[in-house]
């Protein structure tokens, strides 16, 4: 395991290049297994290159070989390696996103600055860049992003529509949209305000132009990390703010700075939910290891001082910030959890 570890960017390498030529669906897909030559011969790849991955593969796990035939055949690592959603899109996000940045992972955790983001440029954080990245960051960054949040949405509305009257809603961190939509897909009286960058805020007006229920969808720019900025207050008053895998993108100081300020706007009646996946709540083992790795690239690429928070420090911000937790809904989607927050009241 330690050589493993040793060798590491040149197993994850070999591995998203055997999916990436097609050779662990070609293994997969012939009942018998295949030779290095109909490898080769379906690749266009050359013998050379065929003989180096698949020797790799062998010792890596992903690939097994009949010594009698010479027929290589997948095994069970390879196969989830190909056809599990998350692996591929945990691939493409560290390939893309991730992968020369982290070289600087030393720096950033000195600095306690992402300076792996200078691999791609100038910026203070990942959410300033995101919009001028390149198309493939891009697209593996929001692959990432939305993959984990969109399978927890159907499971999320419930709890959100069907336990609250949810009329009026802040979407927090909306990024392009996403939530918003579903939010005014799923209740035809709900108007909701995203509360964004301003970069973010043209993203998201740009995704959701002419689709149904757009006309209730506001934005409203704001840098939430400047502490003078205050969260729009609601004629009539508010009932939801919601963010979703969005707390995870600050310091523990500056997540209590926007839940003060989030609490500044709500009523008795409102409530805050905060969907995050928890690593300490997480039903397999595999899913907190994936958690745990992904505040290193916090600290590298996006911000350099946030993390996938544990529960006692997300509730130690909430009750910092005046508010209480009222319940946790657990096992939503990919491992989310939604913490259900309401104003402390005085005594």
């Amino acid at each position: 395991m330690a050589e493993f570890i040793a060798w590491g960017p040149i197993v994850f390498q070999a591995s998203r290049l055997m999916i990436k030529f097609g050779i662990l669906d070609i293994i997969r897909d012939s009942s018998t297994g295949a030779t290095r030559q109909e490898i080769c011969e379906k690749t266009k790849l050359s013998d050379y290159a065929v003989k180096s991955l698949l020797e790799a593969s062998l010792c890596i796990g992903t690939v097994l070989v009949d010594t009698n035939t010479d027929r290589y055949t997948i095994s069970k690592t390879g196969w989830f390696l190909l056809n599990d959603p998350a692996t591929r899109v945990n691939i493409d996000f560290n390939h893309d996103v991730n992968y020369e940045g982290m070289f600087r992972l030393e720096e950033s955790l000195v600095n306690g600055k992402p300076e792996g983001l200078k691999h791609f440029g100038n910026w203070p954080t990942l959410y300033e860049a995101l919009s001028s990245l390149p198309e493939q960051v891009r697209n593996s960054w929001l692959g990432f992003d939305h993959f984990y949040s969109d399978s927890s949405f159907p499971e999320a509305l419930e709890i959100v529509f069907g336990k609250y009257h949810t009329r009026s809603l802040y979407d927090v961190g909306g990024n392009t949209g996403k939530w918003a939509l579903k939010c005014v897909g799923y209740d035809k009286d709900v108007e909701v305000t995203i509360l964004d960058l301003p970069q973010q805020i043209k993203m998201m007006e740009d995704n959701i132009k002419g689709k149904e229920g757009a006309e209730r969808i506001k934005g409203h720019a704001i840098n939430l990390l400047d502490k003078s900025c205050l969260f729009p207050k609601r004629e009539g008053g508010l009932d939801t703010i919601w963010m979703s895998q969005f707390l995870d993108c600050f310091s523990m100081d500056e997540i209590v700075s926007i839940l003060t300020r989030a609490a500044n706007v709500m009523t008795e009646g409102t409530r805050l939910f905060i969907m995050e996946t928890l690593w300490d709540r997480q039903r397999y083992e595999p899913a907190a290891f994936c958690l745990t790795m992904t505040s290193l690239y916090f600290t590298a690429m996006a911000n350099g001082n946030s993390k996938m928070y544990n529960t006692e420090d997300l509730e130690k911000c909430i009750v910092d910030a005046g508010l209480v937790i009222e319940e946790i809904h657990d096992g939503l989607g990919q491992g989310h959890s939604i913490v259900v927050c309401k104003k402390k009241q005085e005594l």
